[in-house]
This record gives C-alpha cells, structure tokens and sequence, in this order.
C-alpha cells in the first residue's frame, strides 16, 4: 500500500508540474503575442492595437483594400521584419546562453561575457573594413551576404578557443572559462578598435552599430539572410536537452548513460556559433540576454533542459522585443541602442547573481 501511495504521489506531481509549465507557457505566448501588438503599433505613425489586427488579418488573407492603407505599409514594410528579426535574435541569444550553461554546467556562463559575441564582432568587422579592399566596388552588393559567416567563423573560433582554453582532462574550470572569455574579450576589442582606427566614415558608423547593437536596420532581405541560419538551430536545440541533462551530472556520467559527450559538444558549440553570429551579424552585440532569460527559467522551474531550451526561446523572443519597444519610445524620436538596455537590465541582474552564489557558498 505504501509504494502505490508514493507511485501516486508522484504521479501527482508530474501533473502538477506538467500543468505549471502549460500554463506558463500559454502566459508566455500571450505575453509575446501581446509586446508583438504594442510594438507594431508603437512609433512615429499611431496605431491602435484593433487596427494592427486588422491589418494583419488582411495580410495574410490578401485583402487589397487593406494592405493599400498607409497602415499597411508601416506595419508590414517597417515594423514586421523588425519584430521577426528581434524575436529571431533574442531567441538565438537566449537560447545560446541556455547552451552555454549546460556545456560548462554553470550558470554563468553567456556567448556575451566569455567572448564568443566579440570575436563574431570583431569577424563583422573584420568584414566591413577589409571587404571594400578585398572586393572593390563588388563588396558593395556583398556586405550583408558575408556579415553572417564571418561573424559565424567569428563566433565560432571564439568558442572553440574558450572551450580548449578552459578544459583540462576532461574537466572544464569555470574560473578559468571566465577569466579566459574576459582576455579573449579584450583580444577582439582591441583588434576591432584596430580595424575602427582604419575604417573611413562609413564603415565607422557600420562599426558603431555593431559595438552598441541596434535593431534600426531591420529589413526583410535581413529576416530572409537571418533566419535560414537562426530558425534550424532553434528547431534542432530540444534535441540536445536530454543530453545536457545528464551532462549535469558530469561527462563521465552521461558517457556511461551512453550519451555521445563529444558528439554533444560539437553539436552544441556549432549550434552556438551559427546563432551568435547570425545575432552579430544583424545586430551587433548585444549582451546579457543569454544569462538573464535561462537563469531566470532555471529559478523558476528547475535545470530540465527539456523546458529549459524552448522556454529560453520563448522567453528570449519576449524580452527583446519588449527591450526593442522600450528603445523605440523612450527618447522618441530618436531611438536608443538596444545593447545599452539589455545591458542595463543585464549587468546588475549578473552582479545579483554572483552575490547570490557567494553567499550560497558561504554558507
């Protein structure tokens, strides 16, 4: 009798958290769906929420008389690519971190702060200077076609570096991950301020948006570059969870619970390289996405990959467009970098963060 009681205790509780993490993630969509109307509303041109539906109704049904209105044109031609493009980003970045943390099982680790976001940076710039005097007067058809590979190549050096620097005998020492991710950090910005000190007033400015990150050049040519590269690699993620799952416990562990460790952990650096650069490349750098959205997840429902990864999409998706909103109205009509709010949320939520665990150590 016992054991059916604790059998049915426990099935209790699957349901239970089973019902929690619907729920969240209904809330979650509504929240999204919710920021998605604001923000196509929000800007220079008013318009009310009832009129974005409206003219989103007729968007996908074809209505001409509706996609004639000067509404239309704003919504579908501005803002629209502008959405996709920062929900697309802020899922990849978030997810990135969520990869991240699962790799060097620690929550503080961020494509932002171990400096995969600034060699894909420093690779996008690399390409902005030195493509014209490659390419000649060809580059000028070419910028955006090769700013996501070699801000993927960028990224992509960047992690295997820091992963080679920082495991030693299968063990991988996350002071050594930081402190190497701060030198490699560095490395790129002073190769960047290089490349910016060469640059004429094009590329200078080109360089600034990278540095600062910006949504303001969102078009459809970018979601159409972006997303063949973005959206496979956040279809393919849920597939690593379980993975990652028993990577928790240690790689000998999961090596005995039959998990290929490396074939994970070239899927998962890839996977992390393809969506930071693609993120460089469309936007520029921005930072602490990747720490805030999985930790906060992870607070609140545990470290199961298997909600962890889609969550942080979700999730991800939400913040940056809601980031993005904010940096469109705030000092309207000028437009605020979007890297220097996530920042602002980002920075003192990490220095929490680092507190919260000392103490935790202390104790």
């Amino acid at each position: 009798m016992t054991m059916i009681a604790e059998a049915a205790t426990v099935s209790t509780l699957f349901a239970s958290q089973r019902r929690k993490l619907a729920v969240a993630g209904v809330l979650f969509a509504l929240l999204m769906a919710a920021l998605a109307v604001i923000s196509l509303g929000s800007g220079a041109v008013k318009i009310a929420p009832a009129r974005v539906l409206e003219v989103l109704r007729g968007w996908v049904a074809g209505d001409p008389e509706i996609m004639a209105s000067r509404e239309a044109l704003v919504i579908v031609s501005i803002r629209m690519p502008r959405l996709l493009l920062g929900a697309m980003i802020g899922a990849a970045l978030a997810v990135s971190g969520a990869l991240m943390q699962g790799l060097f099982r620690n929550p503080l680790a961020d494509p932002g702060l171990v400096g995969v976001s600034s060699g894909a940076a420093l690779a996008a710039a690399f390409t902005i200077v030195l493509g014209d005097r490659i390419f000649g007067t060809v580059s000028a058809q070419l910028p955006f076609i090769l700013l996501p590979f070699g801000a993927f190549f960028g990224g992509l050096a960047s992690t295997l570096i820091l992963y080679a620097i920082a495991t030693r005998h299968g063990r991988t020492s996350v002071a050594v991950m930081l402190l190497a991710g701060v030198a490699l950090g560095a490395f790129a910005g002073s190769l960047t301020g290089l490349l910016s000190f060469i640059s004429d007033d094009r590329q200078l400015r080109d360089l600034t948006f990278w540095a600062l990150g910006s949504l303001s050049g969102a078009s459809w040519t970018k979601v159409m570059v972006i997303a063949p590269l973005v959206l496979p690699v956040l279809l393919a993620v849920p597939m690593l969870a379980r993975g990652l799952n028993a990577l928790l416990m240690g790689e000998a562990e999961a090596f005995h619970l039959g998990i290929p460790v490396q074939r994970l952990k070239s899927a998962a650096i890839v996977m992390v390289a393809v969506a930071v650069g693609a993120s460089v490349a469309a936007a520029g750098v921005i930072g602490f996405v990747g720490i805030v959205v999985p930790h906060l997840l992870r607070l609140m429902f545990g470290p199961d990959h298997r909600m962890l990864l889609p969550f942080s999409a979700l999730l991800g998706a939400t913040l940056l467009t809601g980031a993005d909103l904010l940096a469109r109205t705030m000092v309207a009509p000028a437009e605020l970098p979007i890297g220097i709010l996530t920042a602002a949320i980002g920075a003192p939520f990490f220095l929490w963060l680092l507190l919260r665990r000392d103490r935790s150590l202390d104790a």
